[in-house]
């Protein structure tokens, strides 16, 4: 299900405001859910860096005392979740270098499929890395760069890297804000105060600071701010618009808005179509919490089968992945999600959820729905079979862990977790939905779903 898959990465930015820092941790606050294992934020007063980052949850990473250290009026700021490079402090963003030009910050979300190409034959002319994270192959490219002023090398690097990055690189008194040429991640600009920048990589965080939203920034753009003002350009010809489907269906926050459209809209009407396109009979519509609460709504609200909160997360509860023993595992697991018996004893249960990767998580669910007393278990999924893998910034399994891929039809799927049906949505139920609007046809990534990768992948033969 959807909490065995992990986003990268959060980032957020601001330019030209007294409070900087403290909006960057209001900001990342609000993108926790994008990244837990590590923070931080690197502030400039114009002169010189101030900057700390930590392992851990941003209530735990910063103190009062810390943001008070943490002078200036810009700042930019990182949650992390690692798929390239380990979990460990030096990995942890922004990361900070001295280069030529001053100092320089970057704080990145995605994953560069070249990235291994690219720092191979950076090795060869004599870089040497301090981190094992995709995103230090930024700076090594900008301090090779021939253009002489970082607002010159900046857009000039972006040509050389490829895959999924929604990027924030800083100098002193310099911001440069940049997307992937396919818009793989989401980007959005806003305003705030006079004269003051907001860029964060859902509009969620842009509210949690009061900031007005302004703009999402264009696949292949970059944007660079200073004391001068904005200055905009494009790195890359304008390729296919891959927006990250997951973002609609898992990742981003419910009351983020993405191109235009609200995600808890559209999750409610993946709901509809899955109940149009899966019904079954049944007395109460359940939610996995929380991502699935909006689609089994609209799966309740199609079907006319009432919905309940019977299942109830328990907020305190960390990851439970890194218990040492399958025993504990399943405890872990009931300690996170309890059953509301009084709403399930005896009664045919809908359960929804937005996806199913390995699958373990979704045999525990319905084994505590069954032992609550549920009649029937009938699972349906607000998404395609997951049956490839990502390579642009999801901790996803390999194509052979991958659920849909070891079992070849639902009915087997549906008793290996311990279901009465199984039933995902199709993808043109998918496309139905996070398409509209869109002048030119679907504009999203669809490969975990159909193998379809919009980038070359550099894979290692």
């Amino acid at each position: 299900m959807g909490s065995e898959m992990k986003e990268k990465c959060g980032v957020f930015g601001v330019f030209n405001h007294p409070k900087a820092a403290d909006l960057t941790y209001y900001g990342l606050h609000a993108l926790q859910h994008r990244g837990q294992e590590s923070a931080g934020i690197v502030a400039s007063n114009g002169k010189t860096f101030s900057y700390h980052r930590g392992m851990g949850l941003v209530t735990k990473v910063f103190t009062r005392e810390i943001l008070d250290r943490l002078e200036g009026q810009m700042a930019i700021g990182h949650v992390r979740y690692s798929t390239t490079g380990e979990s460990l402090l030096h990995n942890s963003q922004p990361l900070v270098f001295k280069y030529r030009e001053g100092d320089l910050a970057l704080a990145h979300n995605g994953n560069l499929v070249n990235a291994e190409y690219e720092r191979g034959l950076l090795q060869q002319q004599g870089s040497i890395f301090q981190t094992t994270t995709d995103t230090e192959v930024f700076a090594h490219l900008l301090a090779r760069s021939a253009k002489k002023t970082f607002a010159e090398a900046a857009p000039d690097v972006l040509k050389r890297v490829h895959g999924s990055f929604a990027l924030l690189m800083m100098t002193e008194k310099q911001m440069l804000i940049a997307l992937d040429r396919h818009g793989l991640r989401p980007l959005s600009l806003g305003r705030i105060g006079e004269n003051g920048i907001v860029v964060a990589s859902e509009t969620c965080a842009l509210n949690a600071v009061g900031a007005t939203f302004w703009r999402d920034v264009v696949p292949g753009e970059w944007i660079l701010v200073d004391e001068d003002g904005i200055r905009t350009g494009t790195f890359a010809e304008e390729e296919k618009k891959s927006l990250c489907s997951f973002e609609f269906i898992y990742f981003a926050r419910a009351d983020s808005v993405i191109q235009g459209r609200s995600v808890m809209s559209v999750r409610k009407e993946l709901g509809k179509i899955l109940a149009e396109e899966h019904p079954v009979e049944a007395d109460v519509v359940v939610a996995v919490p929380e991502s699935s609460v909006p689609a089994a709504i609209g799966y309740a609200q199609s079907s006319g089968i009432p919905y309940e909160i019977g299942l109830i997360k328990n907020p305190y509860v960390g990851r439970t992945f890194i218990e040492p023993t399958q025993e504990l595992r399943e405890l872990a697991v009931r300690l996170k999600l309890s059953a509301v018996r009084e709403l399930l004893e005896g009664r045919r249960v809908v359960l929804v959820d937005d996806s199913i990767v390995r699958g373990t998580t979704s045999k525990r669910i319905v084994q505590l729905l069954r032992e609550a007393g549920a009649k029937e278990v009938h699972v349906r999924i607000s998404s395609p079979k997951v049956g490839n893998p990502c390579y642009y910034g999801i901790d996803m399994p390999n194509r052979e862990e991958l659920f849909a891929n070891r079992h070849a039809e639902e009915v087997a799927m549906g008793q290996a977790i311990g279901a009465d049906t199984l039933a995902f949505l199709s993808e043109e139920g998918l496309l139905k939905v996070i398409g509209m609007g869109m002048p030119n046809g679907p504009e999203h990534c669809l490969a975990c779903f159909n193998g379809a990768y919009p980038t070359k992948l550099y894979l290692k033969e």
